[in-house]
């Protein structure tokens, strides 16, 4: 009966040696998964989240009517304010080169003056460039000068030109289904040209 207890206990010391050495085993030993090295990221809170980039999942589908119309609205609207960006730019550095050669001047013939010459350099820049913008892009320009110089084109005219050239200007731009009073509101309906114009500042190095 002694020989069957202590091949017992010899087993059963066996087994629980066995046992535990396959629990270290499988402890020390990591799967493939586990070997995985990712990067960290840190919260503000201060947690420390594993990180890591999944591989890119490419859908693609037909493009219906709808979002059709869409993005060729979009490409539209991208090209205009590409082409109309850089002569808003330079229509409000020549504005605040005007107002800056006006400070003090108080004689009419002589701001007069300085307005027409500031006017001829223009018609010699900008006139045969600007005859080639299409109505559309003629709209678009009007809302780039506005968020430029603060002042849509009507107050423009008005304030080096007359309010009658204004007014005459203003009959002109109503003919091709516009207007010189347009406004500009980055966060409402030109919230598209807003985000276009601030990609062209960027290629353009404005």
């Amino acid at each position: 009966m002694c020989t069957y207890r202590k091949i017992f206990r010899l087993f059963a010391i066996i087994s629980f040696l066995l046992f535990n050495r396959c629990l270290r085993a499988q402890t020390i030993r990591l799967g493939p998964n586990d070997t995985i090295r990712v990067e960290l990221t840190i919260t503000d809170d201060g947690f420390k989240v594993p990180t890591s980039e999944l591989t890119p999942l490419y859908l693609f589908t037909r493009m219906n009517a709808k979002w059709r119309r869409y993005y060729e609205a979009w490409n539209r609207l991208k090209n205009a304010v590409y082409v109309t960006y850089p002569y808003a730019k330079a229509a409000s550095r020549i504005i605040q080169e005007i107002n800056g050669e006006l400070v003090g001047v108080t004689n009419r013939r002589k701001r007069k003056a300085i307005i027409k010459a500031h006017e001829k350099d223009l018609r010699q820049q900008f006139t045969s460039k600007l005859r080639n913008l299409s109505v559309y892009q003629g709209k678009v320009l009007m809302k780039l000068i506005c968020r430029e110089t603060g002042n849509n084109c009507y107050e423009i005219l008005d304030e080096y030109k007359g309010d009658f050239n204004a007014v005459l200007y203003q009959g002109v731009a109503r003919l091709f289904g516009s207007s010189l009073k347009q406004t500009y509101d980055p966060n409402g309906e030109d919230q598209s040209i807003e985000i276009l114009t601030r990609q062209a500042a960027m290629y353009y190095g404005y």
